[in-house]
Parts: structure tokens; C-alpha cells; sequence
């Protein structure tokens, strides 16, 4: 078996290991989880059902990313920030945007029920990652990142972040004893050690995707095998976000890293380059998605135990329910595209993730328990999911 790191760092090995361990449950081997037809039908109902709903016309479906939390309350917090940006190159703005993305992606941990984010200005709260999302936002638009906060807020710098502490997140995550943030250490930690990977800024990964690039095309996998090669010492462990299934082997997720890379085609396509091969990636095995299939039945669990207990990222209940799902969503997009009548160059997969899958959990799950929380609980320590 393959268990080189090159390769537990593609997403042809995230796919290979996920329908090992589908394969798996379907011979009725698991013992956490066995599969419903049924049900899966259910989850693609689901997705479709909010698809219709969200995007009457599925031509306007956007991206799965970080950009659509900025996004949220239908205000386009981004342009109001480009416009303190216009004097500068495309490129550069490129760059800024990515400054933005990857800071505030490893910010979007779990932020736990009991969280929420007022915003300034508009007084509206949100949370879960919407909050996340916007409070990441204003702290780069207040310079929380820049190493010259009042002169050039809008970016971020590695010295600035080698120096973060996680008081500078709590005060502004505006974390207080009635408002607490799960992770909060961890996420401080994760930005001090992204000030150490030898990026001087995180929009340097602009110029590295961009090198490789032909004829004005960056291939989706450039974009992840660079977030993978020079983000990789952030991580807790030195293989990132792979685990041991005790049959299958290692299975790779790389979820947080996927989730960044698909937040990344926008800046790189606002420079004026197409991103190509979106579907190479992967869906990303997060509590909405995952719990999506345990809510509508796809996936039904063997032991009570299961949506009892918090489990810990690397427990084979969790490494099989992450796999799963990565499975899985390949299928539910198969389908959602064939009753919508599209194909996967106008419906990709991260199209698929936005329209529908994430928010059906969400759905599903604010349907079946007070306060929307996942099925199954996950210990997070703000670097997982």
C-alpha cells in the first residue's frame, strides 16, 4: 500500500482510501455504520429541495467558500473594502484576497452553539460560520493582521501573525464568559505557526500557483498541493489531517486544506486566470455535510453509543464517518446533476457543496435538534473541522 506522504497528500488518495472504507461498510464490516439506499436517496432530495430553493436558476450558483460567509445577511462586505484597494494591481488585490482567505479559513473551526458575533455597524449577530466568517473579516479590515495596522491595514503579514495571541482572537471574536468560542487556543496557535512557515504573507501562494500556471489555467490540484506543501508545518501532526482506520490503513481528508484551496479561486480568477479541473477535489468531510447523511438516513449507526458520546477526530467511528461522506457526496452530485440536467463543468462538486449538501445538513439538523448541532459530536481542537 501507497503511504507516502506525496501521495496521502493527493486527492486521488483521499478518493482511493474513502470508497476502501465505503466498501468497507457496505460488506457490513463496520461496526459503527451500515448503508441505506433509501436514505441516500433522502439526502439527495434534501440537497435538491434547497438547491431549487436557493438558486431558482442553477447558472447562478457560486462557489463553496469562505467568500460566501463575507457574504452574509446578503451584505457584500468584500466591495466595500476593494474599493480602499483599487489603486493597486490586480495581482496585488490577488494577493490581499488571499491574505484574507487563508487566515480566516483557519479561523472557521467549530465555533460551538454557544458563540455569536455582533457586527459592528449594523448590529446584526451571527453565528457558527457565518460569525466566524464576518468577524475574520473585520479584524483584516481593522489591520488585526498587518504588521502596519494604522498605515496598510488590508493584509496580512507573518510577523504580525508569528506575534498573535489568542486574547487578540478573543477580543476580536468578542469572546466574553457568556460568549464562549470553542478552539480558541488552537486557532491562535494555528495563526502564530502560519508567521512561521516562511511565507512572509499568506498572498505569496498567489505567486506560487501562478508560476506553474500554462496558457492561464490553474489546475484545482496546484492550488492544494501548494496550500498542502507550504502550510503543512501548521498542522499538530506532520501528516495534517490523515488518520488510521485499522483495516483500511491511513485516510487522508485534508478538509481544512481543500476548503481553502476552493476559497482561494476567487482571488486567483479576480487576477484574471481560470481555474480549471474543480472537480479533481474532493467534498469536504465536515459535521454538515456528514451530518446531512446520518439525518437522512444514508447513513445509519449501529450503536446508540454513536450519537451519545463526543468522540475524538481520530476514533474509527469519526475516520469512518469522514470517509463516507467524501464517498458519498461524489454520488449525491451525480445525482443532483442529472435531475437538474447539468453536467460537472457547469455543476462542479464545490457547486453542489454551496447549492445544496451543507446547507440541507444544516436543515436537517436544526429539524431533528435544538440549536442545529451535528449528529454526531466531535471534540475539536479548532485545526479538524
Amino acid at each position: 500500500m501507497n503511504d507516502s506522504l506525496a501521495y496521502l497528500r493527493t486527492p486521488v488518495a483521499i478518493r482511493e482510501r474513502a470508497a476502501k472504507v465505503l466498501k468497507y461498510v457496505e460488506d457490513g464490516q463496520s461496526q459503527w455504520f451500515q448503508l441505506d439506499p433509501n436514505g441516500l436517496e433522502t439526502a439527495v432530495q434534501a440537497a435538491l429541495a434547497v438547491t431549487r430553493e436557493r438558486f431558482p436558476d442553477p447558472a447562478t450558483i457560486p462557489f463553496h467558500s469562505r467568500w460566501r460567509h463575507f457574504e452574509s445577511g446578503g451584505r457584500d462586505r468584500w466591495k466595500a473594502l476593494a474599493e480602499r484597494l483599487k489603486h493597486l494591481p490586480a495581482e496585488e488585490i490577488a494577493r490581499r484576497r488571499m491574505d484574507l482567505a487563508v487566515v480566516s479559513v483557519l479561523l472557521d473551526a467549530g465555533a460551538g452553539a454557544a458563540w455569536s458575533y455582533r457586527e459592528p455597524g449594523t448590529g446584526e449577530t451571527y453565528a457558527r460560520s457565518e460569525g466566524l466568517g464576518v468577524a475574520s473579516l473585520h479584524m483584516f479590515a481593522n489591520g488585526a493582521f498587518s504588521r502596519d495596522a494604522k498605515g496598510d491595514p488590508l493584509r496580512v503579514d507573518a510577523e504580525r501573525l508569528a506575534q498573535l495571541t489568542p486574547v487578540d482572537i478573543a477580543m476580536g471574536f468578542q469572546v466574553k464568559a457568556h460568549n464562549p468560542l470553542l478552539g480558541l487556543e488552537g486557532r491562535a496557535e494555528l495563526l502564530r505557526r502560519l508567521g512561521t512557515v516562511g511565507l512572509e504573507r499568506p498572498g505569496a501562494l498567489f505567486d506560487i500557483v501562478v508560476a506553474n500556471a500554462g496558457g492561464g489555467e490553474v489546475k484545482a490540484e496546484a492550488i492544494l498541493a501548494a496550500v498542502l506543501d507550504k502550510l503543512s508545518p501548521i498542522w499538530p501532526s506532520p501528516r495534517g489531517d490523515v488518520w488510521e482506520h485499522p483495516v483500511v490503513g491511513l485516510v487522508p481528508f485534508h478538509k481544512l486544506s481543500q476548503w481553502m484551496s476552493y476559497s482561494l479561486v476567487e482571488p486567483i480568477e479576480g487576477a484574471g486566470l481560470k481555474v480549471v479541473a474543480l472537480d479533481a477535489l474532493t467534498g469536504l468531510p465536515e459535521y454538515r455535510n456528514g451530518g446531512l447523511l446520518v439525518d437522512a438516513g444514508a447513513l445509519q449507526p449501529k450503536q446508540r453509543v454513536l450519537l451519545e458520546k463526543s468522540f475524538a477526530p481520530g476514533d474509527e467511528a469519526i475516520v469512518e464517518w469522514r470517509a463516507l461522506t467524501v464517498a458519498l457526496l461524489d454520488q449525491i452530485a451525480e445525482h443532483v446533476r442529472l435531475q437538474l440536467r447539468m453536467d460537472a463543468e457547469h455543476l462542479p462538486l464545490v457547486k453542489v457543496l454551496e447549492a445544496g449538501t451543507w446547507f440541507a445538513g444544516r436543515r436537517l439538523a436544526a429539524e431533528r435538534r435544538p440549536g442545529g448541532g451535528p449528529p454526531i459530536t466531535v471534540e475539536s481542537d479548532g485545526t479538524v473541522f
